[in-house]
């Protein structure tokens, strides 16, 4: 659940959506990555590899909280699926595998986790609504921005210090949570740290979401100042 910023081939769950790809400017550089950098149109990777397998646990985690009544296991399982969100992109970064497909599928497939975790922990009782509900808000306040701001061509926004620190704070307390749902005397300081992490991690998430404001302005300067400057240098002078 990484915030709506950048992260090479992945950061959290909101941030990495935010990264527009090569040859666009970053945000008060109006510099550009170069467009041919080899195999960015590159599907069958790694890393790739890795996104698909954590999209492909999410139906498992559904089962194993509402069909199969395991609801430790699913806990597990989904603390498993946001400690391992690092990895797809260390490995995209670290071998050289990086391309326009996973910087597409890693945000989209962080998008699907985070929400549907919330609604199912939700549903089943183990947060109250209106933390899931605030978490859920953050997420498409976030996201919706973000789309808004690729469309009107602003610059690469990079993710904030503190939308990441948001986001692994709430990929701890959502498994937390759930792992605690219960009357079980050692799942009460579970819950208290739930409840802290969760907390933390939800004042910060709206933090980072307040601080991109003035970061967004600043893109779409950024943006429109490079479409300008490509504008005239296209241009054919007598």
């Amino acid at each position: 659940m990484e915030d709506a910023g950048v992260k090479a081939r992945g950061s959290s769950i909101t941030d990495s959506i935010a990264e527009h790809g090569p040859g666009e400017p970053t945000a008060g550089t109006g510099e550009t990555a170069s467009p041919e950098e080899p195999g960015l149109d590159r599907i069958a990777t790694v890393p790739n590899a890795i996104t698909l397998v954590r999209l492909a646990c999410i139906p498992v985690f559904l089962w194993l909280l509402f069909g199969a009544g395991r609801q430790t296991a699913a806990a597990v399982l989904l603390g498993v699926l946001g400690a391992t969100d690092w990895i797809d992109g260390f490995v995209a970064r670290r071998f050289h595998q990086v391309s326009t497909f996973g910087k597409v599928l890693d945000p989209v497939a962080d998008r699907v986790l985070v929400v549907t975790a919330v609604l199912a922990i939700t549903i089943h009782g183990a947060v109250p609504v209106w933390f899931g509900a605030a978490t859920l808000a953050r997420e498409v306040v976030v996201s919706g921005a973000v789309l808004l701001l690729a469309s009107l061509g602003a610059a690469r926004i990079d993710v904030l210090w503190v939308g990441k620190a948001g986001t692994f704070a709430l990929m701890f307390s959502y498994p937390a949570f759930l792992l605690s749902h219960g009357n079980a005397p050692w799942q009460d300081p579970v819950n208290v740290v739930a409840w802290v992490t969760g907390i933390i991690g939800l004042v910060l998430a709206w933090i980072a979401a307040g601080s991109y404001v003035p970061v967004a302005r600043k893109a779409l300067v950024a943006g429109r100042r490079a479409r300008v400057g490509r504008a005239g240098a296209g241009r054919d002078w007598p």
